[in-house]
């Protein structure tokens, strides 16, 4: 017997004015489509961070992405998309009427919101409703995108042009699942429970480790040389350009099948078993590459799971901790500047290691 989410996943679609390019038509790009996947299945994974040349479909695919996420269950009237099952993380609106006689849910599209680089902080964490303040003389909260986010993904494009003020922000949020705004004698406390997903080009500027590190995933993507890859995207996009309903309408038993597959992987991540074996490797494979913390493990662990659920794997295998290694560990490297070898290869090596050729 199917579970609620699978089957909502199956019968729920957004608004057909809302389909942006099919996620499953990109071309290429295998690891960053993968990488988006697995923390769809386990937002605790901790987000994803693509980095890369203009103009290969970063923002594309995480607009893509939206269309397949399972819906959720929330709180009518909520401006925080409080999950009515968590009780304890409800917002102090839903446990008033919680307490005045139970709460009103309904299914609604999980919320992908971008977070601009000029957006001010008031915007992003919150403010005062003016416009209520001087026509009803009531002070009340207007939600910032922090809100809109919650239980969701929060996107920055170009998250290395994000100024310092608002990084030392999203961390404090991140690490909290929660965001307290005081203004003019208000004082809000609301969850902020979101994924992070960036993307950027590393020409323009590195990024602050300290939000670097708060990405469970980090994908280098490049444009395609060879020119059947690039034919085909070009033929693609012009496609979608010239009849955005007539190509989703192509795509969409395709679309259709990574959505339930994305809900079924889900439902059954609990199941996935890790044995001993696995962690192992996985803790080797860390002490090799010099990894600080634990948390590189805790990352690939948990990628390698949502890998294994997906492909309707029941225990953590060699396979899983393969593929996900490069995204989990890349980013967290020692960088020793004698060293001209990028991270990409370490890993590489450091897996040949571990696992064997």
């Amino acid at each position: 017997m199917q579970a609620e989410g699978a089957l909502a996943a199956q019968n729920f679609s957004p608004p057909d004015s809302l389909a942006p390019f099919p996620f499953t038509a990109i071309v290429g790009q295998d690891d960053m489509k993968l990488a988006f996947v697995i923390a769809a299945i386990d937002p605790s994974v901790g987000g994803v961070l693509v980095f890369g040349d203009r103009g290969t479909g970063k923002s594309t695919a995480v607009r893509a992405l939206a269309r397949l996420l399972p819906p959720m269950r929330s709180v009518v009237g909520c401006a925080y998309n409080c999950d009515p099952a968590a009780t304890a993380a409800l917002c102090d609106g839903c446990k008033k009427r919680a307490a005045q006689g139970g709460l009103k849910t309904t299914l609604r599209a999980a919320p992908v919101v971008d977070l601009p680089l000029g957006a001010t902080e008031d915007r992003v964490v919150g403010a005062l409703d003016l416009e209520r303040a001087l026509t009803q003389g009531q002070k009340s909260f207007e939600p910032g995108l922090l809100a809109k986010a919650n239980r969701g993904f929060l996107y920055i494009d170009e998250a290395n042009l994000l100024e310092d003020h608002l990084v030392d922000l999203l961390l404090d949020v991140a690490a909290s699942g929660e965001n307290v705004v005081e203004r003019e004698g208000l004082s809000v406390r609301h969850p902020a429970r979101f994924v992070l997903i960036g993307s950027g080009n590393p020409e323009e500027g590195e990024l602050r480790p300290q939000l670097l590190d708060r990405f469970g995933l980090a994908v280098d993507v490049k444009t395609p040389t060879d020119i059947p890859t690039r034919i085909e995207v070009v033929r693609r996009r012009d496609a979608f350009e010239r009849d955005p309903a007539r190509f989703a309408k192509a795509w969409s038993v395709e679309e259709h099948k990574l959505r339930r597959r994305i809900a079924t992987g889900r439902e059954r991540l609990g199941a996935v078993a890790a044995p001993d074996k696995a962690l192992e490797k996985a803790a080797m494979l860390c002490v090799a590459l010099g990894a600080d913390g634990l948390r590189g493990e805790l990352t690939l662990l948990r990628a390698a799971r949502a890998l294994a659920s997906f492909e309707g794997v029941e225990r953590v295998g060699d396979a899983q901790l393969r593929r996900v290694a490069p995204f989990a560990l890349g980013h967290r490297l020692r960088r020793n500047p004698l060293d001209d070898i990028g991270s990409g290869t370490r890993v590489a090596r450091a897996i040949e290691e571990i696992f064997g050729a």
